[in-house]
């Protein structure tokens, strides 16, 4: 039998963790939903169905290609839908999906987490700073 060393060891236990880590579903889904704009869409379209422009006023700062590309990713993965209406111009709604809005306890209950804890968290920062330096 080989001898295998500590550092080959490190090497295989680090490729089995992330093999396990890339078939995850919750560190695939939490990837997804740490991008800061599909939150603030998903948020947006709490509330009901809204044409691009609309949604473009509500989620202030995000670029034109910036929202299209979160539309799509969240069309892609199930939790919003897409409606053209035939007329000139063409008119384009978005709509969550019961998948999608099946999300907003949870953004709710994350955004709850954060406001009440959030001087907490600048505190610990403060104080780790604070011991670094």
């Amino acid at each position: 039998m080989a001898t295998v060393s500590a550092a080959e060891r490190r090497e295989r236990a680090r490729r089995a963790y992330n093999a396990n880590l890339a078939e995850c579903p919750g560190h695939e889904l939490l990837a997804a939903l740490s991008d800061k704009w599909l939150t603030l869409v998903v948020s947006a379209l709490a509330d009901g169905p809204m044409r691009h422009a609309e949604l473009a006023r509500t989620v202030a700062g995000a670029s034109q290609k910036m929202l299209t590309q979160t539309l799509r990713k969240l069309e892609r993965d199930g939790l919003v839908t897409r409606a053209v209406t035939a007329s000139v111009p063409a008119r384009v709604d978005y709509a969550l999906t019961p998948l999608g809005a099946a999300l907003l306890p949870l953004q709710r209950a994350i955004k709850e987490w954060a406001e009440t804890h959030i001087p907490e968290v600048h505190a610990a920062r403060a104080r780790y700073d604070a011991a670094d330096g």
